[in-house]
């Protein structure tokens, strides 16, 4: 059983903030000051906003910090649509900054589909970002118009299995077994900090059992193919300096070996953005935030002191 909780050094609090008709929780650390753009993390898949306290924790400067529950993840509501958009990540992050920075650029920082969200509203609206940041957020495999009509045939019969309620999420019977669960997922993850993460990752439900907060039709595959041309003209339209992050241990491989999408034409899309400084943390898998906090809270750092 594990006994211990990580203790955050610089606790967060929570704000409800209507965006778009959905109740988001927004999570925020610090206060605004004059001068200093804000600092906007975005989490990944089926993650929350809690997930970025130990690389704030890490930060040598207190920043004022937005973090948002993403839509159909942790304490935001869910839509009840049973299939998610992409796009309403932007459009809703969007309505964010609209709400807390409507006159500002902000400094933006994602990992993995957060990442991916953030590098796309960077090319949409590059006036609204100062400094970004993307950790681990690789994009989508390269697809053809021929592979369109398999596509749709596989949502079709998602959304039926949905339906006959065949998609659910993972319940557990307490917080220690959330916690084992992160721990399996992620070896590197101290048994500490896994117990913390679990009281944010998933909640106890009407029938005592603990259950991931996410909305189970986030696990349908998206019904369009991906446009590698579209995507690749959003990262030339970037102006401000980017920073891309991957961790040592070789992740992209490991979701996309079928796909046959590497790690070598990735950073041949990121050869794309006007402007963009590479590093690697090392002793690190996917969630590297979690991994080498300390490492992930330098490189944003150094980050947020370039010029815009």
């Amino acid at each position: 059983m594990i006994k211990l909780m990580y203790i955050p050094r610089r606790p967060s609090r929570l704000e409800s903030v209507r965006l778009r008709g959905i109740s988001h929780q927004v999570r925020l650390w610090g206060e605004p000051k004059t001068g200093q753009p804000p600092l906007v993390l975005v989490h990944g898949w089926m993650d929350v906003s809690a997930s970025w306290q130990f690389v704030v924790d890490a930060m040598r400067e207190d920043r004022f910090i937005i973090a948002p529950d993403l839509r159909g993840f942790g304490g935001t509501e869910m839509t009840g649509v049973d299939h998610y958009v992409f796009a309403d990540y932007l459009g809703d992050l969007e309505f964010l900054l609209d709400h807390y920075a409507p006159e500002q650029a902000v400094d933006l920082v994602g990992h993995s589909m957060g990442g991916n969200v953030c590098m796309l509203y960077a090319g949409v609206r590059p006036a609204r970002v100062a400094r970004l940041g993307n950790l681990e957020g690789f994009g989508m495999p390269a697809t053809r118009p021929s592979q369109a009509p398999g596509r749709y045939v596989a949502w079709l019969d998602e959304l039926k299995a949905f339906h006959r309620g065949e998609t659910t999420m993972t319940r557990y019977d307490d917080a220690q077994g959330v916690a084992r669960r992160l721990m399996k997922t992620n070896p590197r993850l101290s048994d500490q900090k896994a117990l913390w993460l679990a009281q944010h990752w998933a909640r106890p439900d009407a029938d005592g059992r603990w259950r991931i907060l996410g909305d189970p039709a986030h696990k349908l595959s998206r019904a369009n193919i991906t446009r590698l041309d579209e995507t690749l003209e959003l990262y030339r339209r970037i102006t401000a300096p980017v920073l891309w992050v991957e961790s040592s241990t070789e992740s992209l491989s490991v979701w996309w070996k079928k796909a046959n999408f590497t790690l070598a034409e990735f950073h041949q899309r990121l050869d794309e953005v006007p402007r963009v400084r590479r590093a690697k943390v090392m002793d690190a898998g996917h969630m590297l935030h979690h991994d080498q906090p300390e490492a992930v809270a330098l490189e944003i750092e150094t980050l947020l002191a370039e010029t815009a």
